[in-house]
Parts: structure tokens; sequence; C-alpha cells
């Protein structure tokens, strides 16, 4: 799965990075939903290289490993780099802020775990919802990272890592929302990223180019869920089995590359993700009963 990072997403949005932002400081930057214009791409289902806490306001759905969220009103989330996420807007008239920031930044002076937190914590929830009252301090919170961002004070990065602690804190103190997380046709959605991620590795363009993730451990291992989950939603959905799947589009690949390209056995073999060109020569003939020399000069 591809990574998106810090780089990657000032690329996607109309801002700049912070000119006086330390790489020896990990990266923080705050950010109003409205004044972020995105370019138009879509944002894709993929892990960040930073953490990222969003208010977000109106009616949404976050996609986030196995789940998706729908969110209505006003909700903190809490993504982390570990977890592959997306979002989308049901009303069209998303408003709210959200801060990145690295690891680095938040632990440079300061002890403990972004992880050990309960809200970046692998399997739990992410999401609260928020009252008028809550609102009002976590807007006021954002609000004076963003100023101070702006500003000229020498310490600012040290205040927006105190101001980001207490958001923390405030979430901390209230319960995460419970009732975020039905889906009714979750196979589907998890059948349908499996697809994705499988199809975004083709075409297989130069002998340099290889094919990783072959199995449905690493595509599980990617989505952050357990592998008899993905193979039950995959299964339940098109009536195939992961690995099933996988080969198919594996022998697909193979089939063109053979009739599209003067690259010898060797390569091909390497570029599909095999360790010995006899594997992929045993494997093509299992699923096409021809060799792959045989099947180029027919």
């Amino acid at each position: 799965m591809e990574r998106e990072s810090i780089a990657d997403f000032y690329k996607q949005k109309v801002v700049q990075m912070p000119p006086d932002m330390k790489d020896g400081v990990g990266h923080f930057n705050v950010f109003r939903m409205e004044d972020c214009i995105s370019t138009g791409t879509e944002i894709r289902y993929a892990r960040r290289d930073y953490y990222k806490i969003t208010l977000i306001r109106g009616r949404n759905v976050y996609h986030y490993a196995d789940k998706s969220i729908e969110t209505n009103g006003t909700t903190l989330v809490f993504f982390n780099p570990q977890i592959p996420y997306t979002w989308e807007s049901l009303s069209g008239d998303t408003t709210g802020y959200f801060c990145i920031f690295t690891a680095s930044f938040f632990t440079e002076k300061m002890r403990g775990s972004l992880n050990d937190l309960p809200m970046f914590t692998l399997g739990n929830k992410p999401s609260y919802s928020l009252n008028e009252e809550q609102e009002k301090d976590i807007v006021s919170i954002f609000e004076k990272m963003h100023d101070e961002l702006h500003s000229n004070y020498a310490y600012k990065y040290d205040l927006c890592r105190s101001y980001l602690n207490e958001l923390i804190h405030k979430a901390l103190k209230t319960e995460p929302t419970e009732s975020l997380y039905d889906h009714p046709n979750a196979n589907s959605r998890i059948t349908s990223i499996f697809n994705e991620l499988l199809e975004r590795q083709f075409p297989i363009e130069t002998p340099m180019q290889r094919f990783t993730l072959r199995s449905a451990s690493d595509f599980a291992q990617n989505l952050a869920i357990h592998v008899n989950h993905l193979n039950r939603a995959v299964k339940t959905t098109t009536g195939k089995t992961t690995t099933t799947l996988i080969k198919e589009r594996l022998v697909a690949e193979a089939v063109a590359l053979l009739k599209h390209t003067d690259w010898n056995i060797a390569e091909i073999s390497n570029s599909l993700g095999f360790e010995e060109p006899s594997h992929f020569n045993n494997f093509f003939r299992k699923h096409t009963s021809a060799t792959p020399s045989h099947f180029r000069n027919v």
C-alpha cells in the first residue's frame, strides 16, 4: 500500500510547509479545513507517515482500517500512521480544523509513546462526538495553535506541543463514540479496498518494478485487519478466496508481459515477485498448462 509522506501531503494541498520547521524537532502544522483546499484529486485509502487529529462538522464517513465511521454533527477523530484510512463528505458543507504531526514532534521533550494513548492504540475507538460546550473548548485549542503558528514567538512550537497535549487530554476525558461503527456492507467495502490495492500494483511497466503484495497476509497487514477477516469478506463477496484472486491477477499480468514485452523470463519472474525463475515456470505451467517459453513462442 502507498504511504503518504509529509511532502506528499503538501503537494496535494494549496498550502506551504512552515519555513521555520526544523527536521530536528519533527513536524507540526494546523489548518482550518476551509482554508486547506484540495487539488481535486481523490483521497486515496492509504497510510500516512504522520499523526492527524481532526475536528470535523457535518455528515461524513471515515473508512478506517476495517470500519466505516459515519460522523454527524461535531466529531473529534484521531488517526495514526499504522492504520490506513480515507474519508468522504456526505453533506458537502464540511468545516472544522485538523493538525498533523510526527511522533518526534510530540515526544521530543516528554516521555512516553503516542501509541500508548487509547485513541492511537490499534483496535480502540478513535472517534469522539462533542457536545456544544466540548466543541467550544476544542475549537479554542485549535485556534490557539493556529494563531501561534502564524506568530513570531520564538517558542511557539513548544507552546503548540502543550496545546496538543491539552487536546489529547480533553478527548481522554470524553467517552469515545460507540454508535459510529455500524456498516451494512462491510464485506463489500473490504473487498473493494482489497481489489484497489491489488490493481494498484499493475501494470508492471519496467523490469525494476516488483509485485510485492503476494499473499492474503500481506494485504491484511496493509489493511490493519486480521487475515481471517479479510478472507471471509472476500469469499462472501466474490465467492473466491483471496489467494485465488491474487493468483488470477498474477497470471493475467504474466500473460501480458510475455506477449507484449521483450523482457527475458528471469526479468519477468523477478518483477512478479518470484525468487527464482523456476518458481515462476512452475506457477505459470500450473495455471496455464504451458511453460512461459512455450507460451511466448506459440
